[in-house]
């Protein structure tokens, strides 16, 4: 009994030993290796702000932040670093960017990437040097443009996000969001949803009419200002006089708008990418038509051809000037192409004319897709030319 309590003593005394060893081992080693991580972490963080000292993790849980920021830490000097995740041509596009104390970008590099054509690795490049509104103006890469603008976009929230964290203040809202907002100001009767009104007649002083989905009226843009509309067309918001009768003027006539369909086998004249045609009682015409993009007339092994035509459909003046146009559906090449269906493009045909409609400006890496849009507006002057020297056939 003796001898078994005096092996566990000793057993005890060597764990013991053994422990205290253990722990002053630690006790000389941790700091070390905690040295060497921070080194390991401060040399990724280095690469995007090369002038950087220390830097200390952010808890970003406590600020409202663009979606695409998932880290960030802050530099002894006033920089931050932050990581973002966006999606460029496939999702899981991983940046991280430094940001000086100025507000100007240090660095930017790819940390992961599913992209395919390898831009996202040097594109970065582009930034180092540039605040906000420099960043802003970096061309995006033709062939590239969806994953150049998520890079471009990216960095931009970088620089928002280093405003955000070092005290500032930023609308970081969409341009989606900003619109919603302001409709739903203008028109709280709207319940907040609202669709853009296709314009078939000619309005003076409206640059734009939405309508609430569930038919309490309408907000008109003006300029810079959303005025609201009742369903019977009286200004519902606090604007000059003169304003507001010339708003309910023109909601008068968008709301008399009557169309008429035509029957096309009347001309055989017409091009065959007309699909429809419609007169109003002033004498505009809707037409419906098809263009040839690359969903027709393109395809390699990366954007097979999508056999899909891009409808659109166009109002004109019976002499032949453009009141509105809108991208009905397209299958062109996502990120690419597909741009067709953004205002930006689709809305430049306003006011235009036969003489002046090519001027527009194309869509970056998508000639197949523009020339194809362009080519079916070109059919529609003709087909209005056409359907006026025929319109006594209609009445």
């Amino acid at each position: 009994m003796k001898k078994y309590v005096k092996s566990t003593l000793v057993l005890v005394c060597i764990c013991a030993t053994i422990s205290l060893m253990l722990a002053a081992t630690n006790a000389i080693t941790a700091p070390i290796i905690a040295k060497n991580q921070n080194a390991a972490a401060n040399a990724a963080l280095l690469e995007v702000m090369p002038d950087g000292k220390e830097f200390e993790p952010v808890d970003i849980s406590s600020f409202t932040l663009p979606a695409t920021v998932t880290e960030a830490y802050k530099e002894a000097g006033g920089g931050h670093v932050i990581t973002l995740t966006t999606a460029g041509y496939s999702s899981g596009l991983v940046l991280m960017c430094g940001i000086n104390a100025d507000g100007t970008v240090s660095g930017t590099v790819c940390l992961a990437s599913g992209e395919t054509l390898g831009h996202e690795k040097t594109y970065g490049a582009n930034f180092t040097g540039k605040n906000l509104a420099e960043a802003e103006a970096v061309d995006t890469i033709s062939g590239a443009t969806k994953t150049t603008a998520a890079y471009r976009g990216a960095v931009k929230d970088a620089i928002n996000a280093a405003t955000i964290l070092s005290g500032g203040s930023v609308d970081i809202r969409t341009e989606e969001e900003i619109l919603a907002d302001n409709l739903a100001a203008a028109l709280p009767a709207g319940e907040g949803k609202f669709t853009k009104q296709f314009i078939t007649e000619v309005i003076e002083g409206i640059d734009a009419v939405y309508r609430a989905e569930n038919g309490k009226g309408a907000v008109c843009v003006v300029g810079e200002q959303f005025i609201g509309v009742d369903e019977s067309g009286v200004v519902v918001s606090a604007v000059e006089t003169a304003l507001a009768e010339q708003i309910s003027a023109q909601m008068t006539i968008l709301n008399s708008s009557v169309e008429t369909e035509l029957d096309l086998s009347n001309y055989p004249e017409l091009p065959s990418a007309l699909v429809s045609a419609a007169k109003t009682a002033t004498g505009n015409y809707v037409l419906e038509l098809q263009g040839a993009g690359y969903g027709i007339n393109g395809g390699d092994e990366y954007h097979p051809a999508s056999g899909e035509y891009i409808y659109i459909r166009v109002s004109m003046t019976k002499d032949g000037k453009i009141i509105d146009c809108l991208t009905v559906s397209q299958a062109e090449t996502q990120g690419i192409g597909s741009v067709c269906a953004e205002e930006k493009f689709y809305g430049q045909f306003a006011g235009k004319t036969e003489a002046d409609y090519n001027s527009i400006d194309g869509i970056s890496g998508a000639t197949i897709t523009t020339n194809g849009y362009k080519k079916a507006i070109l059919r529609a002057f003709e087909s209005v030319k056409i359907l006026e020297g025929g319109a006594g056939n209609e009445e």
